[in-house]
């Protein structure tokens, strides 16, 4: 349920961020969007702050690295490519992670994992896709972050068993925030002068309600559910950003769409019925 919540915060997040990026530069954007969500949250759980471990530390900032990088590679990829296939090769992960969780904690996905991911990749084809899909810069970018996402939702599954996760999502976000920062130093970024009240309401909702509490609800979600239909809940995202755009009249309801959506949710009921023995819920008692 966690990363069902977080993927319908995401997925309707597309607009606000759509709006932010009219008037923000998206290297300042990312940085103000990490370091708020970081400031947020060791506000809220300061109580967890002596559990800041260098071993948390060291977990976190691997997977900050991974996030950080993601988001700056889609976003770049976004400027070279169209929004449906920088989404569909985004979503790339969720047949990925079943891989990269073999590749680098040994653990071998099943075959109903694969299917799963495979499923839900069509689903996300045809929610996406309008146009052919040709390789040029733009889909590479695009490509990778798929990359990179499936090593951060690999990483977050594992490290979100061995310690306090909710400051190994602050260790977490306070590198995405370095990282992004340190790049918009290098790309000569900067916040507009005289912000109005309808971008600081932008950059607020963004570090709030898109990233300190989505992603929270994702590391504590994946420390409880293994990684391979961690990642194929996740991909709901996709789903929600077109409901959410039909909702809001942006666009019209298709067969097409409908044909999708059921292909998504047979991956993600497909990925539940995988039968592994599910993390020991201490990490929710963590939490609590």
């Amino acid at each position: 349920m966690m990363l069902l919540l977080c993927a319908m915060i995401w997925g309707s997040a597309f607009s606000v961020m759509k709006s932010a990026l009219d008037t923000l530069p998206p290297l300042t954007l990312l940085t103000v969007r990490f370091l708020g969500a970081s400031a947020v949250l060791a506000l809220v759980f300061h109580r967890h702050l002596k559990n800041l471990t260098r071993a948390v530390m060291r977990k976190g900032a691997l997977a900050g690295v991974l996030e950080a990088a993601a988001y700056v590679v889609q976003t770049w990829g976004l400027q070279d490519t169209t929004p449906g296939v920088n989404a569909f090769l985004t979503a790339t992960y969720c047949v990925l992670v079943p891989f990269a969780a073999w590749a680098w904690f040994h653990d071998r996905p099943t075959g109903r994992q694969v299917f799963a991911g495979f499923l839900c990749l069509v689903g996300i084809g045809l929610l996406s896709l309008s146009d052919s899909l040709s390789m040029g810069r733009g889909e590479a970018l695009s490509l990778l972050c798929g990359v990179l996402f499936a090593l951060q939702v690999t990483a977050i599954s594992r490290f979100g068993r061995e310690g306090d996760v909710l400051m190994l999502t602050l260790a977490q976000l306070i590198t995405a925030a370095l990282f992004c920062g340190t790049l918009t130093l290098v790309m000569g970024e900067r916040l507009p002068a005289g912000l109005g009240t309808s971008e600081a309401l932008h950059l607020i909702y963004l570090a709030v309600i898109c990233t300190a509490l989505p992603l929270t609800l994702q590391n504590v979600g994946q420390s409880l559910t293994p990684a391979a239909p961690a990642a194929v809940i996740l991909s709901l995202e996709s789903v929600f950003g077109v409901l959410t755009s039909v909702l809001v009249g942006m666009e019209s309801p298709t067969p097409r769409h409908l044909v999708a959506f059921v292909l998504v949710f047979a991956a993600v009921l497909l990925g539940q019925m995988t039968g592994e023995k599910k993390a020991d819920p201490k990490s929710l008692r963590e939490v609590s």
